[in-house]
């Protein structure tokens, strides 16, 4: 709806001041667009593809070859620019289709999974390269599943649930107002014929000095919690300290601020849960 692909069910939207609903063409004039399925000539090259894009966005003649050259090396495609895009992975089709999506300097660019099938590497790069676009002043609506680029890349975000917009704010924002407390990670020490030890007293004492935590795992020495009840008295680390970790042959333990993805999860929950209710 935003890119003009598909008319508006409801509402309206405004970039630089025109309105999506009524002024399309110079919205579109205004916005980048990388859609979730590749959109590129096969028989094209990266260059060109970067060429054509460029001469439809009316980007000066003289200037074109410098923003291509300046784009191809911002995303590390150099060595691939020359070849036709059918050759092409699908991290560098992906890489290609932001790339697309920057040309002409748009001051919105939306962009829709652009990391989806690309190598860790490949990401890191992509990820830079949106940081540094970023940073420049240009703004970025980005869809994405994987937590971790939202961390790396957003300065707001939002999570949606069916269609509705369920929260909106900075990353530690929502981790403070729906992450629900701590994760707790234990690892006893090993005992001295070498076999992973018994955690039964350990997990004892953690259910009777936290109230409310939750077991989520159990593994080869290691305890996972989740714990729910952040009115104790100090944080979890210095209860653990307090109660003498060599007691309770406890090796090593970490807690942390309930991730991202565990706040994500929590509402992807909610969004099972009313497809699953019965139709009344």
């Amino acid at each position: 709806m935003l890119t003009g692909d598909r008319g508006l069910s409801e509402g309206d939207a405004y970039v630089e001041g025109f309105s999506v609903k009524s002024d399309t063409r110079k919205v579109q004039q205004r916005i980048g667009y990388c859609p979730q399925f590749d959109g590129l000539v096969d028989q094209l090259t990266g260059r060109e593809t970067l060429f054509m894009y460029a001469r439809l966005r009316g980007v000066p003649e003289k200037r074109i070859a410098l923003k291509v050259d300046c784009l191809l090396r911002v995303f590390n495609m150099e060595e691939h620019a020359d070849k036709q895009a059918k050759a092409y992975s699908g991290g560098n089709k992906r890489k290609l289709s932001t790339a697309v999506a920057l040309i002409g300097d748009p001051p919105l660019v939306l962009l829709d999974e652009p990391t989806t099938g690309m190598d860790p590497v490949t990401r890191r790069l992509l990820w830079k390269a949106l940081c540094e676009i970023r940073n420049a002043g240009r703004s970025i609506v980005l869809t994405s599943h994987s937590m971790e680029e939202c961390e790396a890349l957003c300065t707001r975000l939002a999570i949606m649930v069916n269609g509705i917009v369920k929260c909106l704010g900075s990353t530690q924002h929502l981790k403070s107002r729906f992450g629900q407390g701590f994760t707790l990670l234990i690892k006893a020490s090993p005992s001295p014929d070498g076999q992973p030890r018994d955690m039964q007293h350990i997990k004892d004492f953690i259910t009777q000095e936290f109230r409310g935590c939750q077991l989520k795992d159990e593994h080869q020495g290691m305890v996972h919690y989740h714990i729910t009840d952040t009115s104790i008295d100090g944080p979890p680390s210095s209860v653990l300290w307090r109660e003498n970790k060599g007691q309770y042959d406890i090796q090593d333990y970490s807690v942390s601020q309930t991730s991202l993805e565990q706040v994500f999860l929590n509402f992807a929950r909610m969004q099972r849960e009313e497809d699953e209710a019965p139709i009344a």
